[in-house]
């Protein structure tokens, strides 16, 4: 196991941001301590060619302005919460409204714009880079000094692990995730229509115009949301309006992290696992993507690569129904995701 740290670029404000790269002498991935970015993951094909499999930039300048969120992680609350607004402890609290009159991933001034203390670390098992910051009450809207650890470790077995730690001095809501695109093919090819995604869940939440959940969970059997046996992403997309951008109830099993979904790309053999302990995911077909430039001047059409965010459910600090998403002082927040890299010939 390998790790490298170099330059990778200064802001206005005069911080230093760094990129780190880890090796397992198979596969790799690079991130950054601004917005704790994950920049890229280089993996071979069935016959040993590396590319790419995320969308991004080659710069550290377009991650300042990064309005896809690629790579980043979302926080305090990832996904939306309606009106921008909740209450928690008899108080209302104001966030910022920034997509259609709700708060989408907390903001502008989101975790994904803040640069984070980092530090290499390497054992046995696994070498990655912990990244560290203090969250002050009132920042995005929140109540609550929120001390984070986040973590991304690679091991031996191609397993890109993710681990979300957070602890707080007063209730606030909470909801990390990490805003990785992928495409399984490389840069090469044009979109992930083509890609096949298989998803280990029953029921879905059905969302307004505005992505708000509308009412109860439902089932996703006979709908285009069921993904329980696996199928290109492009089969049903045009059944649904604007595309997939929604929340699957994960089906749980166990205390650990359960299997949420297998992405597979039928050229390259490349294949992609995912497992987590949260109790969502939202899968995102890229809908929104619009002749964005991203890595090399390649642009980033439609479809261009898939989201799969593993997270708490989306406007669940105003949906009692959902599971709880609000951390009191004395518990802790843990949640862990992991992306296992293979192949099929």
């Amino acid at each position: 196991m390998k790790i490298k740290k170099r330059r990778f670029g200064v802001l206005s404000t005069g911080e230093k941001v760094s990129l780190f790269t880890v090796s397992n002498g198979h596969m790799s991935f690079s991130a950054t301590n601004y917005g704790c970015i994950i920049t890229s993951i280089l993996l071979p094909n069935q016959i040993g060619k590396k590319d790419d499999v995320t969308l991004g930039f080659s710069t550290l300048e377009g991650y300042i302005s990064n309005p896809p969120y690629f790579g980043c992680l979302v926080g305090r609350y990832a996904n939306r919460i309606a009106d921008g607004s909740f209450s928690v402890g008899g108080k209302t609290y104001q966030l910022e409204r920034n997509d259609n009159g709700n708060c989408l991933h907390s903001g502008t001034n989101g975790y994904h714009k803040m640069v984070w203390e980092a530090e290499p670390f390497k054992n046995t098992r696994e070498a990655g880079i912990i990244f560290r910051r203090r969250s002050p009450s009132g920042e995005q809207g929140f109540p609550g000094n929120v001390d984070l650890r986040v973590t991304y470790s690679l091991n031996a077995e191609n397993d890109l692990i993710i681990r979300y730690n957070a602890k707080t001095d007063a209730p606030t809501p909470i909801s990390l995730t990490n805003h990785t695109y992928f495409n399984l093919a490389g840069p090469s090819a044009p979109n992930v229509l083509e890609q096949e995604l298989q998803l280990f869940a029953d029921r879905y939440v059905p969302v307004d115009s505005k992505a708000i959940p509308l009412g109860p969970i439902e089932n996703v059997a006979g709908t285009p949301f069921d993904f329980r046996a696996s199928k290109p992403i492009g089969r049903d997309l045009n059944k649904v309006p604007g595309g997939f951008d929604h929340n699957w109830e994960i089906n749980r099993s166990g205390e650990g992290p359960s299997e949420v979904a297998v992405a597979r790309d039928s050229a390259t053999g490349r294949k992609l696992t995912v497992w987590s302990t949260q109790p969502g995911v939202q899968f995102y077909s890229g809908n929104f993507l619009n002749g964005i430039i991203g890595k090399n001047g390649v642009p980033y059409n439609k479809q261009a690569g898939f989201c799969l965010e593993t997270q708490h459910f989306p406007d669940a600090p105003n949906r009692p129904e959902f599971p709880n998403s609000i951390l009191i002082p004395g518990e802790k927040y843990s949640e862990q995701t992991i992306w296992h890299f293979d192949f099929e010939s």
